[in-house]
């Protein structure tokens, strides 16, 4: 049985699957369009959200060297998925990438994984929109039924159905096609850098020196029982990391790394763009940079406007023009936010219904739902059946109860990545890479570091519940995927044709 759980799929046969008619997903994208994408998705709850928390509850003005420290972390892995993403151009990502160097069933473990990291992500954004939106309706004198409103303090039966509609119209629109999501995602995120370059502008002349002391806060700055402590390095180590002071940066690190979740989504496209080879480092590393320097600019500017222990941890950018007289940009901020959002929310269910799409094409899943659209060349099945899904979830679920499990399952998808890596390079280094992670296996092994290190910093509960997810899926692997995998109908020694240049 162990050969049949760690047998590879080759990078030649995941290939040539992609070029069967019914299963074959229509290439339009290019390097801009996967820059935008990648902006696009990056760009969202974490600046509007997050660096309020963070700073009042960790960091304070030193949240900027969280974000350096999460981009650090983000910027290993994404190497090593550029360099996947440009070797495999086939839909999937980690899960696709995990099938050609680690075997089905890790295979199955990670696809399984960002099953559930992209529909919470996708259902905590609509979320968050949600919110923005009700927000912007009651300055206008609309007020949103209680049990239609945000489920934050909602009663028990309430619905937010803004979040629900919003997943329901940008499922539609992936169904349509891709070039129309691009189009779309371009003016929104035209709209949303915007709004973040007027915030840095603005704000920066706002800025009050005395705001930045101390800079990195050597007590705890908030009240008992706030503290964002990990239980799990307590548990391992037998120390707990302080949530102020030097430490209270890596801590806060782990928080905002929420921030940067949505890079990985582009290599989830590779299939759909033009020249994946050449197109796709470009689209992954380039959002990186451009997202982790607003990011930096944006921390330094709120906590130099507003003394960290004052900022609004629900809307810090909107309420610190606020505090400062200058209600005009808060109402700009919020408009910017609940727009911006909207794209987050879409390029994270096209990342799901990818992955979803190609372990149904691998047989894992009935492969009921891998055949596209006959015009639009989608994969419509798994898309409108996942959209469903997390609208409900969206409308139902706290967003509290999301956030920390999109985080462990994108970090132990980093981990699965750059592994992969290094075990491509010596099981397979007869590939034609146009892409190669520098200083391997060093990048890899740092990636791998940097993201245990974030994951132990996430509460136990949170490993908890994604122990819980992890072991239902193994379960649907036994009972349903190793028995229908193409790999198990094609055997084990079936000799698959060479693509590329690459030995089979």
């Amino acid at each position: 049985m162990s050969t049949t759980l760690f047998r590879t799929k080759k990078v030649e046969q995941s290939i040539l699957d992609t070029e069967e008619p019914e299963h074959a997903l229509k290439k339009s994208l290019s390097a801009l369009d996967l820059t935008v994408f990648g902006v696009g998705v990056i760009i969202g709850t974490g600046i509007f959200v997050l660096t309020g928390t963070v700073a009042k509850n960790n960091a304070g003005p030193a949240t900027a060297l969280a974000f350096v420290a999460a981009g650090v972390a983000c910027a290993l892995a994404a190497l090593c998925y550029a360099e996947f993403a440009s070797t495999v151009p086939v839909a999937g990502s980690a899960y696709t990438f995990s099938y050609a160097s680690l075997g089905e069933l890790p295979a199955w473990i990670i696809g399984w994984d960002l099953v559930l990291e992209f529909a919470l992500g996708t259902a905590v954004v609509a979320v968050g929109w949600s919110g923005y939106i009700q927000s912007l309706m009651d300055n206008a004198g609309w007020n949103m039924p209680a049990a239609l409103g945000s489920r934050e303090g909602a009663d028990a039966f309430g619905f937010d159905i803004l979040a629900a509609a919003l997943v329901l119209v940008l499922t539609g629109i992936l169904v349509v096609g891709m070039k129309l999501s691009a189009r779309i995602t371009s003016i929104v995120v035209a709209i949303k850098v915007t709004v973040v370059l007027v915030v840095i502008i603005a704000g920066a002349f706002l800025i009050k020196g005395d705001n930045y002391d101390p800079f990195i806060p050597k007590e705890q700055p908030v009240e008992a029982g706030a503290s964002l402590d990990s239980p799990l390095i307590q548990l391992m180590f037998g120390w707990a990391p302080s949530n102020f002071g030097v430490m209270g940066i890596f801590t806060a690190a782990s928080v905002v790394f929420f921030a940067f979740i949505g890079f990985d989504v582009v290599a989830t496209a590779a299939e759909e763009t033009k020249n994946p080879q050449r197109d796709m480092p470009r689209g992954i590393l380039g959002s990186l940079v451009i997202c982790t320097t607003l990011y930096v600019l944006v921390s330094i500017v709120v906590t130099g406007m507003q003394h960290y222990s004052e900022l609004s941890v629900d809307a810090p950018l909107a309420d610190a023009f606020k505090a400062t007289g200058h209600p005009w940009y808060a109402g700009f901020i919020s408009f910017g936010a609940a727009v911006g959002l909207t794209t987050v929310c879409m390029i994270l269910l096209l990342g799901q219904t990818r992955v979803f799409f190609a372990m149904s094409r691998d047989g894992l899943l009935p492969r009921f739902f891998s055949r596209v659209h006959p015009r639009f060349k989608t994969p419509h099945r798994p898309t409108i059946l996942l959209g469903v899904i997390i609208a409900v979830l969206a409308g139902f679920t706290p967003l509290t109860e999301l956030a920390a499990l999109v985080n462990i399952g994108t970090l132990f998808a980093f981990v699965v990545v750059a592994i992969g890596v290094i075990i491509l390079r010596k099981s397979r280094p007869d590939l034609p890479r146009s892409f190669r992670t520098p200083w391997v296996p060093v990048i890899p092994i740092l990636s791998v570091c940097a993201s245990l290190w974030l994951m132990i910093n996430l509460p136990a509960e949170t490993w908890v519940r994604f122990g819980v997810w992890m072991a239902a899926g193994v379960l649907v692997y036994f009972l349903y995927g190793r028995t229908h995998s193409r790999l198990a109908g094609r055997g084990a020694g079936e000799e698959q044709p060479s693509v590329g240049g690459g030995t089979p």
